[in-house]
């Protein structure tokens, strides 16, 4: 369900949807208005209703064309936005676009949403990297076509620094180092995804945050941004993330026995220039609360 509010201009009810869901057409609006689709402080209307200051206009979303640009009114942390880009603190389980079997409630719908009911109607969603669905934390996406542009470039020529943190199993013993292995796609196995020597160059350096019996906290810094890598590199190392279904998978059941039904990989810091201003920017989205727990009961044990 989309919802807005009227300002104090008096305008035609279709004319108002029109200027705020640009995909649609006004003849679709006027149809979907003359089928009771969309109401006007809970009550059905005609197209030419002229709006007063304050009324609250629903739709069915439902009813709009499905694409990664449909706006869905879903929770949006936002740590910083302006006229060139917006980051988030994305939460785990939320995929950062629609896919093959996932069509809809994934964050580009979020953030469609997000600049719609904020008057933002020139801004785009336009992804310069991405979080798997399971993995939290900082993620920027560039609001117009020069962000987006320089934001990848600045990406693809390794010149954002990124931070993560992971609990991975068993104790690594060295404080700090780096995993430097080539990762590529082998079709035909599982995971498809995997160190293997015909595949792209990839390092990670990592730190020892913190050890614990059967875990160690990790903080790492991946230099490339191969598919996965982070995952794919710890379990290379024979250290997998905690609850990795794909590059973690033992006969132990560790994880649910601690309570992990995911991944435990949070992106915790994102550095960059910025796309405008050109000022060196740094963010960083608060440790998740299933790490703060986790962390506690560890050390208590």
């Amino acid at each position: 369900m989309l919802e807005f509010e009227a300002g104090t201009t008096k305008e035609r009810l279709d004319r108002f949807l029109a200027s705020r869901l640009a995909e649609v057409s006004l003849t679709r609006i006027r149809g979907m208005i003359s089928e009771g689709t969309v109401l006007v402080n809970g009550a059905g209307a005609l197209p030419g209703l002229k709006l007063a200051s304050g009324d609250r206009i629903s739709i069915t979303s439902s009813l709009l064309p499905e694409s990664a640009a449909t706006p869905e009114q879903m929770p949006l942390d936002v740590i910083y936005e302006d006229s060139e880009i917006i980051v988030v603190n994305k939460p785990s389980g939320l995929l950062v676009h629609p896919s093959n079997k996932v069509k809809t409630g994934t964050l580009t719908n979020a953030l469609s949403y997000h600049f719609l009911v904020s008057g933002q109607r020139g801004a785009r969603t336009g992804l310069v990297h991405r979080l798997d669905g399971n993995t939290s934390g900082v993620i920027v996406v560039a609001k117009t076509a020069h962000a987006h542009r320089l934001l990848s470039n600045a990406f693809r020529e390794r010149l954002v620094s990124k931070t993560y943190i992971t609990l991975v199993r068993g104790r690594v013993e060295a404080e700090s180092g780096a995993i430097v292995a080539p990762i590529g796609y082998e079709a035909g196995t599982w995971p498809r995804w995997k160190v293997i020597d015909t595949g792209r160059a990839a390092e990670t350096r990592y730190i020892v945050k913190q050890r614990f019996d059967e875990y160690t906290l990790l903080e790492l810094e991946p230099l490339t941004g191969r598919t996965h890598q982070i995952r794919i590199h710890c379990a290379f190392i024979g250290h997998p993330v905690v609850g990795d279904p794909f590059y973690g998978r033992t006969t132990d059941d560790s994880s649910r026995q601690i309570g992990i039904k995911h991944h435990l990989l949070h992106a915790l810091r994102l550095e960059f220039t910025h796309p405008a201003t050109r000022a060196r920017m740094s963010f960083q989205a608060p440790i998740p609360e299933i790490f703060v727990r986790l962390i506690a009961t560890l050390s208590s044990t």
